[in-house]
C-alpha cells in the first residue's frame, strides 16, 4: 500500500517548503517532494531562490560591493588598500557555502516540523479514493498518496528563440552566478531585476557591461521618477544601457558571442561580448508534472490555472508561487503557501497583492510597494506626492551614500498611503515600514507623526510623509 499523507507538496522552493511547514504546524501529516540536487547529488531544498536566484545573487552582490568599496571608496575614509586582488574561485566558494547553509536550514526545519521529505521529481499518476497518487521519480522510485496536493514547482528562465542556454556562452541566471572568471566584455538582454543585479555584480568586478532592453522606458514597472534616478546612477557607474532595441540573430564561437540588433532609431548594430546573459523573464515550470493524468488545467502560458484562493479546477488540488498568476517573487510564494495551508485547515488565509513589496538589489537599491504615480494618473485618482532626497539625510551622508530618494503617494482626500517608492541605500529594509503602514491603511500623516530614530535612513521615510503635506523639516 502507498504511503498516505494528508497533504503532499510538489516543490521545495519558498512556496512549497513554507506550505509544508505551515501545514505540519496545523496538525497535518505532510510530505514534500523536491528534485534539486547539490554538487554531490544530495538534496538542495529551497528551489530557484536558494540555489540559483535570490540567495546566491545577494552573496555575490555583497562580495562585489566590498571589492568596489576597497578599490574605489575606502580612501575617502582614510583607509588605504595596497595590492588589492580578486579571487573569483574563493568568492564563488563563499556563495556556495551561503547556499548550502540555507539548503541545510530547510532540511532541519522539515525534521523539526515532522515533514516527510522525498528527493525526486513529483508527478500526478491518478485520482484515487478521493485523493491523488503522486509518483516520486528519484534514486528509488515510489508512489505516495495524499488527500490534498499543493503544486509549487516554480519557474524557469525564458530563453530567446533560436538562442538556447548552454550556460557557457549564453547564460541564464544559473550560469551568470557560476562564471569562473570576470569577462572583459559582458552583454545582457533585458534590464529587469536579474539583468541589473547580475550586470552590477560583474561590472563591479571589472567587466565592461552593456544591457540591451527592448522596451523604450527603463524599468517600466517602476515609478518613473524613481526609475530615472536609478538610470542616472547606473550610467554614472559605468553600465551601458540601450533602450528600445530589437534583438536579431545571436551567434557564438571561439571569440565570444555576437548579437545583431536594431537600436532605438532602427539602425543596425552589433554587440560583441565574451559572455551573454539573457534575462527576459521566466516561465511556469510544469515539465514532468503530468497534469494531463488527472485533468489539471493549465493556461496558454503553461501556468496552473487558479482562483483567488489558489484553488485549481480539481478538488483539493492547490497551486502557489511562480507556477500560477501574479508576481514571481519568493515572498509572494511564501505568503500563498501559508494561506493555502490555512485554508486546508478551514481557516481564512489571505494574501494582499497590493502590499507585496518589490526589491531590486542593485546599488542604489530600488524598492517599492503599492501604486506608482503613472498608475494613479491612469486611474484618474486624485493624489498628493512627497519626496525627500538622501543627500539631505545625516545617516546617508555618514555612510557616504546619498544617491536617491523616498517618494510617498497618498490619496488627496483621505491621505491614505497609496504607494511608496525608494531608490537609495538599504531601500530593501526601509520598504518594510511602508508595507506595514499600507497593510493597516495608514495615512501619510501617521508616518509623519511617528518618532524615527536619529540619525537613521528611516528618517527619509518620515520626511517624505511630511513632504506630502509640504512641510519637510530638513530639506
Amino acid at each position: 500500500m502507498n504511503k498516505q499523507f494528508d497533504v503532499i507538496v510538489i516543490g521545495g522552493g519558498p512556496g512549497g517548503y513554507i506550505a509544508a511547514i505551515r501545514a505540519a504546524q496545523l496538525g497535518f501529516n505532510v510530505a514534500c517532494i523536491d528534485e534539486w540536487k547539490n554538487a554531490k547529488g544530495g538534496p538542495a531544498l529551497g528551489g530557484t531562490c536558494t540555489n540559483t536566484g535570490c540567495i546566491p545573487s545577494k552573496a555575490l552582490l555583497q562580495s562585489s560591493e566590498y571589492y568596489e568599496h576597497a578599490g574605489k571608496h575606502f580612501s575617502a575614509h582614510g583607509i588605504e588598500v595596497k595590492g588589492l586582488s580578486l579571487d573569483v574561485a574563493k568568492m564563488l566558494g563563499r556563495k556556495d557555502t551561503v547556499v548550502k547553509q540555507n539548503n541545510d536550514g530547510i532540511v532541519y526545519l522539515f525534521k523539526k516540523n515532522k515533514v516527510t521529505f522525498f528527493h525526486g521529481r513529483g508527478s500526478f499518476v491518478a485520482v484515487k479514493d478521493g485523493g491523488y497518487d503522486i509518483q516520486v521519480a528519484g534514486a528509488a522510485e515510489e508512489t505516495i498518496s495524499g488527500k490534498h496536493v499543493i503544486v509549487a514547482t516554480g519557474s524557469s528562465a525564458r530563453a530567446l528563440p533560436g538562442a538556447p542556454f548552454d550556460e557557457e556562452n549564453i547564460l541564464s541566471n544559473d550560469g551568470a552566478l557560476r562564471m569562473g572568471a570576470v569577462p572583459q566584455k559582458l552583454g545582457l538582454i533585458g534590464s529587469g531585476v536579474i539583468g541589473l543585479e547580475m550586470g552590477s555584480v560583474w561590472r563591479r568586478l571589472g567587466a565592461e557591461v552593456t544591457i540591451l532592453e527592448g522596451l523604450p522606458a527603463f524599468l517600466g514597472a517602476v515609478d518613473q521618477q524613481i526609475a530615472k534616478e536609478a538610470y542616472k546612477a547606473f550610467v554614472k557607474q559605468g553600465l551601458k544601457i540601450e533602450l528600445g532595441v530589437k534583438v536579431g540573430e545571436i551567434t557564438f564561437g571561439k571569440k565570444g558571442v555576437s548579437v545583431a540588433y536594431a537600436d532605438a532609431k532602427g539602425q543596425a548594430q552589433t554587440l560583441s561580448v565574451d559572455k551573454l546573459i539573457v534575462s527576459i523573464g521566466r516561465v511556469a515550470n510544469t515539465i514532468g508534472l503530468a497534469p494531463e493524468a488527472v485533468g489539471l488545467k493549465l493556461d496558454e502560458r503553461g501556468a496552473v490555472v487558479v482562483d483567488d484562493e489558489c484553488k485549481t479546477n480539481l478538488p483539493n488540488v492547490w497551486a502557489v508561487g511562480d507556477v500560477v498568476r501574479g508576481p514571481m517573487l519568493a515572498h509572494k510564494a511564501e505568503e500563498e503557501g501559508v494561506a493555502v495551508a490555512e485554508r486546508i485547515a478551514g481557516q481564512h488565509g489571505h494574501v494582499d497583492f497590493n502590499t507585496i513589496p518589490w526589491v531590486i538589489y542593485t546599488n542604489p537599491e530600488i524598492a517599492w510597494v503599492g501604486q506608482t504615480e503613472e498608475q494613479l494618473k491612469a486611474a484618474g485618482r486624485a493624489y498628493r506626492a512627497g519626496t525627500f532626497p538622501f543627500m539631505a539625510n545625516g545617516r546617508a551622508r555618514a555612510l557616504g551614500d546619498t544617491t536617491g530618494m523616498v517618494k510617498m503617494l497618498a490619496d488627496a482626500g483621505t491621505d491614505e498611503i497609496l504607494g511608496v517608492h525608494i531608490v537609495g541605500p538599504f531601500a530593501s529594509e526601509l520598504i518594510a515600514e511602508c508595507v506595514v503602514a499600507m497593510a493597516f491603511r495608514a495615512s501619510a500623516e501617521d508616518i509623519a507623526r511617528i518618532c524615527h530614530a536619529h540619525p537613521s535612513l528611516s528618517e527619509a521615510t518620515k520626511e517624505a510623509a511630511l513632504a506630502v503635506d509640504k512641510r519637510t523639516l530638513n530639506f
